[in-house]
Order: structure tokens, then C-alpha cells, then sequence
């Protein structure tokens, strides 16, 4: 007599693209959040911004409301990803990696100080982020009308 051996396969669902839009912005966050926490680790780094500077570059009213504007970004792109209609979403996602990978890149020439290798390994770790939401958003799923 034979038995039926029964398989049990795991399920394995697809994540709808404007969620993993969102999860990616998330997580991009996450790495500038930690990237600038680990900062605070390095010797004299404290010090500098209590003074007001640091690396050479002298904060301002108008440098920190700069990068205050551009870390809004992420919070925002969050949200935009799950409410927006797929072509605007697709089109807005796109423009903001790029504008953040331009952003990355333009960090690499401010400061006077040696880099850490924990700062290069969260820039390659933000980059990659980065470039899987441009990819992500240029392949968005297509149907046939």
C-alpha cells in the first residue's frame, strides 16, 4: 500500500511596488539616521558642532535649513509612494533618487577631515538604496490595455 506524501510549499506573495517604494525610502532613512549617530562617536565630532562647525564648513541659518529641506525628502517620498497614482509615482520616485544620488556624490568634495570607513560603508549602503528605488520605480509593472 502506497501513502501520499504531502508537500508543503511556503507562499510566497508578491509585494506591491508602491509598498516597496515605501520600505526603501524607510530604510534609506534609517541608514542616514545611523550613519550621523555613529558621527557623534568620533573623537572631537561633538565638540566641532557644538561650536558650530564642523570639518571645515561653518553652519548657517540658511546650510541648515538646506538640509533640513533635503532630509524631509524621504519622509515625504514615503508617503508620495503609496498615495500617488502609478505614472506620477513612478516619475516623482525617479527624480528624487537621482536628486539624492547627486546629493551623495556632492558630499564626497565637503570637509577637510580624513573619512571613515563606516561613513564609506553607509554612503555605498545608501547609493545601493538609491539606485533599487530608480530601479525599482523604472520597472514599474506594466499591463496592455
Amino acid at each position: 500500500m502506497k501513502t501520499k506524501k504531502t508537500v508543503i510549499s511556503l507562499e510566497d506573495r508578491r509585494v506591491n511596488v508602491k509598498a516597496k517604494l515605501a520600505f526603501l525610502w524607510v530604510a534609506l532613512m534609517f541608514l542616514y539616521i545611523y550613519n550621523d549617530l555613529f558621527s557623534f562617536m568620533q573623537p572631537g565630532h561633538v565638540a566641532d558642532l557644538v561650536e558650530g562647525h564642523l570639518e571645515g564648513v561653518k553652519f548657517t541659518q540658511t546650510m541648515l535649513f538646506s538640509a533640513a529641506v533635503l532630509m524631509a525628502f524621504p519622509s515625504f517620498m514615503v508617503l508620495l509612494s503609496l498615495i500617488l497614482k502609478a505614472r506620477a509615482n513612478r516619475l516623482v520616485n525617479i527624480i528624487v533618487g537621482v536628486l539624492h544620488i547627486f546629493v551623495l556624490i556632492g558630499t564626497q568634495f565637503v570637509g577637510e577631515g580624513d573619512v571613515w570607513f563606516y561613513w564609506r560603508f553607509y554612503e555605498l549602503l545608501e547609493a545601493a538604496f538609491l539606485v533599487l528605488i530608480i530601479w525599482t520605480a523604472w520597472k514599474w509593472p506594466t499591463i496592455e490595455s
